[in-house]
Protein backbone atom coordinates (compact mmCIF):
# COMPACT_ATOMS: atom_id res chain seq x y z
CA UNK A 1 0.00 0.00 0.00
CA UNK A 2 1.85 3.45 -0.99
CA UNK A 3 1.89 6.29 1.72
CA UNK A 4 -1.45 8.34 0.48
CA UNK A 5 -3.69 5.19 0.76
CA UNK A 6 -1.76 4.39 4.50
CA UNK A 7 -2.20 7.51 5.70
CA UNK A 8 -6.20 7.55 4.78
CA UNK A 9 -6.51 3.52 6.59
CA UNK A 10 -4.77 5.30 9.99
CA UNK A 11 -6.98 8.40 9.84
CA UNK A 12 -10.08 6.03 9.47
CA UNK A 13 -9.24 3.97 12.11
CA UNK A 14 -8.48 6.70 14.47
CA UNK A 15 -12.51 8.13 14.45
CA UNK A 16 -13.86 6.31 17.51
CA UNK A 17 -17.22 6.84 16.48
CA UNK A 18 -16.39 4.44 13.29
CA UNK A 19 -17.22 0.97 14.59
CA UNK A 20 -15.36 -1.62 12.37
CA UNK A 21 -17.93 -3.45 11.41
CA UNK A 22 -19.35 -0.20 9.79
CA UNK A 23 -15.95 1.17 8.24
CA UNK A 24 -15.65 -2.22 7.01
CA UNK A 25 -19.29 -2.30 5.16
CA UNK A 26 -18.83 0.96 4.05
CA UNK A 27 -14.89 0.12 2.59
CA UNK A 28 -16.60 -2.53 0.63
CA UNK A 29 -19.57 -0.68 -0.70
CA UNK A 30 -17.39 2.50 -1.65
CA UNK A 31 -14.37 -0.10 -3.02
CA UNK A 32 -11.22 1.51 -1.84
CA UNK A 33 -10.30 3.87 1.17
CA UNK A 34 -9.26 6.84 -1.45
CA UNK A 35 -12.89 6.00 -3.39
CA UNK A 36 -14.52 6.41 0.06
CA UNK A 37 -12.76 9.72 1.22
CA UNK A 38 -13.41 10.96 -2.19
CA UNK A 39 -16.84 10.47 -2.10
CA UNK A 40 -17.60 12.74 1.04
CA UNK A 41 -20.66 13.58 2.66
CA UNK A 42 -22.96 12.42 0.13
CA UNK A 43 -21.35 8.52 -0.70
CA UNK A 44 -21.01 8.16 3.60
CA UNK A 45 -24.83 8.72 4.06
CA UNK A 46 -25.84 6.86 0.86
CA UNK A 47 -23.69 3.72 2.56
CA UNK A 48 -26.14 4.55 5.51
CA UNK A 49 -23.55 6.34 7.94
CA UNK A 50 -25.27 8.15 10.68
CA UNK A 51 -25.05 11.67 10.65
CA UNK A 52 -22.89 11.73 13.63
CA UNK A 53 -20.25 9.62 12.05
CA UNK A 54 -20.38 11.68 8.86
CA UNK A 55 -19.50 14.51 11.17
CA UNK A 56 -17.02 12.75 12.75
CA UNK A 57 -15.53 11.66 9.28
CA UNK A 58 -15.53 14.97 7.73
CA UNK A 59 -13.83 16.92 10.77
CA UNK A 60 -11.18 13.85 10.58
CA UNK A 61 -10.41 13.70 7.47
CA UNK A 62 -10.42 17.80 7.09
CA UNK A 63 -8.10 18.59 9.91
CA UNK A 64 -6.38 15.05 10.81
CA UNK A 65 -6.67 13.10 13.73
CA UNK A 66 -6.60 15.24 16.97
CA UNK A 67 -5.55 11.94 19.00
CA UNK A 68 -3.34 9.88 16.88
CA UNK A 69 -0.21 11.85 14.97
CA UNK A 70 -0.77 9.60 11.97
CA UNK A 71 2.99 11.09 10.82
CA UNK A 72 4.40 9.59 13.66
CA UNK A 73 2.72 6.53 12.84
CA UNK A 74 3.45 6.20 9.43
CA UNK A 75 6.68 6.42 10.65
CA UNK A 76 6.26 3.76 13.25
CA UNK A 77 4.96 2.00 10.63
CA UNK A 78 8.21 2.19 8.46
CA UNK A 79 10.35 1.32 11.30
CA UNK A 80 8.62 -1.86 12.07
CA UNK A 81 8.29 -3.18 8.62
CA UNK A 82 4.89 -3.37 8.58
CA UNK A 83 1.90 -2.94 5.88
CA UNK A 84 -1.22 -1.85 6.23
CA UNK A 85 -4.48 -4.42 3.77
CA UNK A 86 -7.65 -2.66 3.98
CA UNK A 87 -10.49 -5.34 2.97
CA UNK A 88 -10.52 -4.17 -0.16
CA UNK A 89 -7.00 -4.96 -1.29
CA UNK A 90 -6.40 -7.94 -3.39
CA UNK A 91 -4.32 -9.00 -0.37
CA UNK A 92 -6.50 -9.11 1.64
CA UNK A 93 -7.62 -13.19 2.66
CA UNK A 94 -10.06 -14.40 1.07
CA UNK A 95 -11.23 -16.69 3.38
CA UNK A 96 -10.99 -14.12 6.80
CA UNK A 97 -13.03 -11.40 4.53
CA UNK A 98 -16.07 -13.95 4.01
CA UNK A 99 -15.94 -14.29 7.46
CA UNK A 100 -19.85 -12.49 9.27
CA UNK A 101 -17.19 -9.68 10.99
CA UNK A 102 -13.78 -9.35 9.02
CA UNK A 103 -11.34 -6.88 10.13
CA UNK A 104 -11.70 -3.81 8.24
CA UNK A 105 -7.75 -3.35 8.27
CA UNK A 106 -4.97 -5.23 8.58
CA UNK A 107 -1.37 -4.70 10.21
CA UNK A 108 1.13 -7.04 8.70
CA UNK A 109 4.68 -7.67 9.22
CA UNK A 110 5.99 -10.32 7.29
CA UNK A 111 5.10 -12.34 3.91
CA UNK A 112 1.15 -11.24 3.40
CA UNK A 113 0.59 -13.02 0.37
CA UNK A 114 0.91 -16.22 2.76
CA UNK A 115 -2.37 -14.95 4.41
CA UNK A 116 -4.15 -15.95 1.11
CA UNK A 117 -3.12 -19.34 1.58
CA UNK A 118 -3.90 -22.89 2.54
CA UNK A 119 -3.38 -22.56 6.85
CA UNK A 120 -4.32 -24.51 9.93
CA UNK A 121 -4.78 -23.13 12.90
CA UNK A 122 -2.93 -24.61 16.00
CA UNK A 123 -4.25 -23.35 19.22
CA UNK A 124 -4.23 -25.06 23.03
CA UNK A 125 -3.23 -23.63 26.63
CA UNK A 126 -0.68 -21.46 27.83
CA UNK A 127 0.08 -23.99 30.73
CA UNK A 128 0.06 -27.10 28.78
CA UNK A 129 1.62 -29.98 29.29
CA UNK A 130 4.83 -31.71 28.16
CA UNK A 131 3.67 -33.77 26.15
CA UNK A 132 0.76 -31.32 24.53
CA UNK A 133 3.72 -28.85 23.98
CA UNK A 134 5.12 -31.70 22.00
CA UNK A 135 2.49 -32.95 20.25
CA UNK A 136 1.88 -28.91 19.12
CA UNK A 137 5.10 -28.87 17.63
CA UNK A 138 5.28 -32.65 15.81
CA UNK A 139 1.69 -32.04 14.49
CA UNK A 140 3.05 -28.24 13.27
CA UNK A 141 5.82 -29.75 11.77
CA UNK A 142 3.82 -32.42 10.09
CA UNK A 143 1.35 -30.25 8.68
CA UNK A 144 4.02 -27.86 7.17
CA UNK A 145 5.48 -30.57 5.34
CA UNK A 146 2.34 -31.69 4.08
CA UNK A 147 2.22 -27.47 2.41
CA UNK A 148 0.13 -26.02 5.32
CA UNK A 149 1.24 -22.91 7.16
CA UNK A 150 0.43 -23.04 10.85
CA UNK A 151 -1.62 -20.08 12.04
CA UNK A 152 -1.59 -19.29 16.21
CA UNK A 153 -1.91 -16.65 18.45
CA UNK A 154 2.10 -16.14 19.83
CA UNK A 155 0.66 -16.87 23.36
CA UNK A 156 2.65 -19.09 25.77
CA UNK A 157 2.57 -22.67 25.49
CA UNK A 158 0.96 -24.44 22.72
CA UNK A 159 0.87 -21.33 20.73
CA UNK A 160 4.59 -20.84 20.64
CA UNK A 161 5.11 -24.71 20.21
CA UNK A 162 3.24 -24.46 16.86
CA UNK A 163 4.76 -21.38 15.52
CA UNK A 164 8.48 -23.44 16.06
CA UNK A 165 7.60 -26.29 15.33
CA UNK A 166 6.42 -25.00 11.64
CA UNK A 167 9.60 -22.88 11.29
CA UNK A 168 11.83 -25.74 12.62
CA UNK A 169 10.21 -27.93 9.98
CA UNK A 170 11.62 -25.35 7.47
CA UNK A 171 7.78 -24.03 6.97
CA UNK A 172 6.05 -20.81 7.47
CA UNK A 173 4.17 -19.48 10.11
CA UNK A 174 0.88 -16.85 10.58
CA UNK A 175 0.81 -15.21 14.12
CA UNK A 176 -2.30 -13.37 15.04
CA UNK A 177 -1.61 -10.86 18.05
CA UNK A 178 -4.14 -8.80 20.17
CA UNK A 179 -2.03 -5.72 20.33
CA UNK A 180 -0.55 -2.86 18.16
CA UNK A 181 1.52 -5.02 15.38
CA UNK A 182 4.64 -3.10 17.04
CA UNK A 183 4.23 -4.56 20.01
CA UNK A 184 5.19 -8.22 21.23
CA UNK A 185 3.46 -9.81 23.88
CA UNK A 186 4.03 -11.83 26.13
CA UNK A 187 8.09 -10.02 25.95
CA UNK A 188 9.14 -13.28 26.18
CA UNK A 189 8.52 -14.26 22.76
CA UNK A 190 10.38 -11.01 20.81
CA UNK A 191 13.00 -13.28 18.97
CA UNK A 192 10.16 -15.51 17.92
CA UNK A 193 8.35 -12.44 16.64
CA UNK A 194 11.69 -11.54 14.36
CA UNK A 195 11.78 -15.31 13.26
CA UNK A 196 8.42 -15.47 12.34
CA UNK A 197 8.30 -11.72 10.30
CA UNK A 198 11.17 -13.75 8.19
CA UNK A 199 9.18 -17.10 8.27
CA UNK A 200 6.05 -15.98 7.63
CA UNK A 201 4.40 -12.69 9.33
CA UNK A 202 2.24 -11.46 12.20
CA UNK A 203 -1.15 -9.61 11.75
CA UNK A 204 -3.33 -7.65 13.87
CA UNK A 205 -6.47 -5.82 13.45
CA UNK A 206 -5.68 -3.20 16.23
CA UNK A 207 -4.27 0.24 16.09
CA UNK A 208 -0.68 0.97 16.05
CA UNK A 209 0.55 1.42 20.02
CA UNK A 210 -1.90 -0.51 21.32
CA UNK A 211 -1.42 -2.65 24.91
CA UNK A 212 -2.37 -5.74 25.47
CA UNK A 213 -6.52 -5.82 26.90
CA UNK A 214 -7.64 -8.65 28.12
CA UNK A 215 -10.86 -7.80 25.83
CA UNK A 216 -9.28 -8.35 22.91
CA UNK A 217 -7.66 -11.83 22.99
CA UNK A 218 -10.80 -13.76 22.62
CA UNK A 219 -11.86 -11.09 19.97
CA UNK A 220 -8.44 -12.30 18.21
CA UNK A 221 -9.55 -15.92 18.39
CA UNK A 222 -12.00 -15.26 15.01
CA UNK A 223 -9.01 -14.18 12.82
CA UNK A 224 -6.79 -17.00 14.11
CA UNK A 225 -9.93 -19.94 12.92
CA UNK A 226 -10.69 -17.12 9.81
CA UNK A 227 -7.76 -17.01 8.45
CA UNK A 228 -7.47 -20.81 8.57
CA UNK A 229 -9.59 -24.25 6.84
CA UNK A 230 -9.40 -25.89 10.05
CA UNK A 231 -8.55 -25.38 14.08
CA UNK A 232 -6.71 -27.83 15.62
CA UNK A 233 -7.38 -27.88 19.64
CA UNK A 234 -4.07 -29.43 20.98
CA UNK A 235 -5.32 -29.44 24.53
CA UNK A 236 -7.45 -27.24 26.73
CA UNK A 237 -9.07 -27.00 29.76
CA UNK A 238 -12.65 -25.94 30.45
CA UNK A 239 -13.40 -22.94 30.26
CA UNK A 240 -10.42 -21.92 27.39
CA UNK A 241 -9.56 -19.21 24.94
CA UNK A 242 -8.74 -22.16 22.80
CA UNK A 243 -12.08 -23.31 23.10
CA UNK A 244 -13.32 -19.87 22.22
CA UNK A 245 -11.54 -20.19 18.86
CA UNK A 246 -12.99 -23.57 18.02
CA UNK A 247 -16.35 -22.16 18.93
CA UNK A 248 -15.87 -19.16 16.16
CA UNK A 249 -13.94 -21.37 13.63
CA UNK A 250 -17.52 -23.58 14.08
CA UNK A 251 -19.42 -20.82 12.92
CA UNK A 252 -17.39 -20.14 10.30
CA UNK A 253 -17.61 -23.22 8.87
CA UNK A 254 -14.44 -24.40 9.69
CA UNK A 255 -13.38 -28.10 10.57
CA UNK A 256 -12.43 -28.78 14.05
CA UNK A 257 -10.17 -31.20 15.78
CA UNK A 258 -8.73 -31.96 18.61
CA UNK A 259 -6.71 -34.67 20.39
CA UNK A 260 -7.86 -37.31 22.70
CA UNK A 261 -7.21 -37.11 26.07
CA UNK A 262 -7.81 -39.33 29.41
CA UNK A 263 -10.78 -38.23 31.35
CA UNK A 264 -8.45 -37.49 34.21
CA UNK A 265 -6.03 -35.23 32.60
CA UNK A 266 -7.84 -31.82 33.75
CA UNK A 267 -6.08 -29.99 31.21
CA UNK A 268 -7.44 -31.56 28.74
CA UNK A 269 -11.10 -31.52 29.23
CA UNK A 270 -12.06 -29.09 26.78
CA UNK A 271 -10.54 -31.21 23.89
CA UNK A 272 -13.21 -34.26 24.89
CA UNK A 273 -16.04 -31.87 25.65
CA UNK A 274 -15.05 -30.97 21.78
CA UNK A 275 -15.09 -34.02 20.50
CA UNK A 276 -18.76 -35.32 22.18
CA UNK A 277 -19.97 -31.84 20.66
CA UNK A 278 -18.87 -33.30 17.08
CA UNK A 279 -14.93 -32.30 16.71
CA UNK A 280 -13.04 -34.46 14.60
CA UNK A 281 -10.79 -36.81 17.27
CA UNK A 282 -6.97 -37.21 15.10
CA UNK A 283 -4.65 -39.19 16.21
CA UNK A 284 -1.93 -38.31 12.80
CA UNK A 285 -1.67 -35.27 10.82
CA UNK A 286 -3.38 -37.64 7.74
CA UNK A 287 -6.77 -37.31 9.96
CA UNK A 288 -6.47 -34.19 9.36
CA UNK A 289 -5.28 -33.93 5.91
CA UNK A 290 -7.93 -36.73 4.73
CA UNK A 291 -10.61 -34.11 6.57
CA UNK A 292 -9.84 -30.83 4.79
CA UNK A 293 -9.75 -32.59 1.60
CA UNK A 294 -11.01 -30.98 -1.07
CA UNK A 295 -10.65 -27.43 0.42
CA UNK A 296 -6.56 -28.15 0.82
CA UNK A 297 -6.64 -29.54 -2.47
CA UNK A 298 -7.99 -26.64 -4.46
CA UNK A 299 -5.22 -24.16 -2.41
CA UNK A 300 -2.69 -26.88 -3.33
CA UNK A 301 -3.83 -26.76 -6.91
CA UNK A 302 -4.16 -23.10 -7.12
CA UNK A 303 -0.23 -22.00 -6.09
CA UNK A 304 1.13 -24.65 -8.36
CA UNK A 305 -1.30 -24.15 -11.82
CA UNK A 306 -2.21 -20.51 -11.63
CA UNK A 307 -1.22 -18.51 -14.52
CA UNK A 308 -2.13 -15.30 -15.89
CA UNK A 309 -2.83 -16.28 -19.27
CA UNK A 310 -4.89 -18.86 -18.16
CA UNK A 311 -7.76 -16.69 -17.86
CA UNK A 312 -8.50 -14.42 -20.88
CA UNK A 313 -9.68 -11.01 -20.81
CA UNK A 314 -13.43 -11.58 -21.19
CA UNK A 315 -14.17 -12.41 -18.09
CA UNK A 316 -14.60 -10.31 -15.18
CA UNK A 317 -12.81 -9.96 -11.77
CA UNK A 318 -15.62 -12.54 -10.03
CA UNK A 319 -15.19 -15.20 -12.42
CA UNK A 320 -11.19 -15.06 -13.04
CA UNK A 321 -11.15 -15.47 -9.22
CA UNK A 322 -13.70 -18.57 -9.59
CA UNK A 323 -11.77 -19.79 -11.89
CA UNK A 324 -8.65 -20.01 -9.98
CA UNK A 325 -10.59 -22.67 -7.46
CA UNK A 326 -11.65 -24.87 -10.06
CA UNK A 327 -8.81 -27.23 -10.38
CA UNK A 328 -7.98 -29.94 -12.70
CA UNK A 329 -9.92 -32.71 -10.65
CA UNK A 330 -13.35 -32.49 -9.75
CA UNK A 331 -14.77 -29.94 -7.17
CA UNK A 332 -18.49 -29.88 -6.30
CA UNK A 333 -20.39 -26.18 -5.58
CA UNK A 334 -20.54 -27.14 -2.17
CA UNK A 335 -16.58 -27.18 -1.98
CA UNK A 336 -16.07 -24.46 -4.17
CA UNK A 337 -18.94 -22.41 -1.48
CA UNK A 338 -16.92 -23.07 1.35
CA UNK A 339 -13.40 -22.35 0.10
CA UNK A 340 -14.23 -18.71 -1.66
CA UNK A 341 -16.89 -18.18 1.61
CA UNK A 342 -19.68 -17.50 -1.06
CA UNK A 343 -23.21 -18.59 -0.79
CA UNK A 344 -24.00 -21.71 -2.50
CA UNK A 345 -26.45 -19.54 -5.39
CA UNK A 346 -23.49 -17.18 -5.95
CA UNK A 347 -21.38 -19.76 -6.53
CA UNK A 348 -23.74 -21.77 -9.49
CA UNK A 349 -24.25 -18.33 -11.09
CA UNK A 350 -20.25 -18.00 -11.38
CA UNK A 351 -19.82 -21.55 -12.09
CA UNK A 352 -22.91 -21.33 -15.24
CA UNK A 353 -21.14 -17.98 -16.68
CA UNK A 354 -17.48 -20.00 -16.28
CA UNK A 355 -19.63 -23.16 -18.47
CA UNK A 356 -20.47 -20.88 -21.03
CA UNK A 357 -17.47 -19.73 -22.07
CA UNK A 358 -15.79 -23.24 -22.17
CA UNK A 359 -13.56 -22.29 -19.13
CA UNK A 360 -14.67 -25.38 -17.25
CA UNK A 361 -16.76 -28.68 -17.72
CA UNK A 362 -19.20 -30.02 -15.35
CA UNK A 363 -18.42 -33.82 -14.87
CA UNK A 364 -20.31 -36.48 -12.21
CA UNK A 365 -21.90 -33.59 -10.10
CA UNK A 366 -18.75 -31.21 -10.01
CA UNK A 367 -16.92 -28.84 -12.05
CA UNK A 368 -13.52 -29.41 -13.95
CA UNK A 369 -11.08 -26.72 -15.61
CA UNK A 370 -10.76 -27.39 -19.33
Amino acid sequence: MNAEEARLCLLLHSISDLEDSTLAHILMRSGSPSALVEGGTSLWRELGVSAGVCRSLARTLRSGSPIFDIDAQLEKLGEVGADILAITDTRYPPLLRGIHDPPPLLYVRGDPGILSEAQLAVVGSRKASPAGLRAAGEFAGLATRAGLHITSGLALGVDAASHRGALAAGGSSVAVVATGIDRVYPARHRALAQELQQGGCLVSEFPLGLPPVRSNFPRRNRIVSGLSLGVLVVEAALPSGSLITARTGLEQGREIFTLPWSIYHHGGAGCLYLIRDGAKMVVSIEDILEELGPMFTLQQDLLAHETPTAVGPELSRSERRMLQLVGYERVTADELSQLSALPVARVMTELSSLELLGVISREAGGYIRN
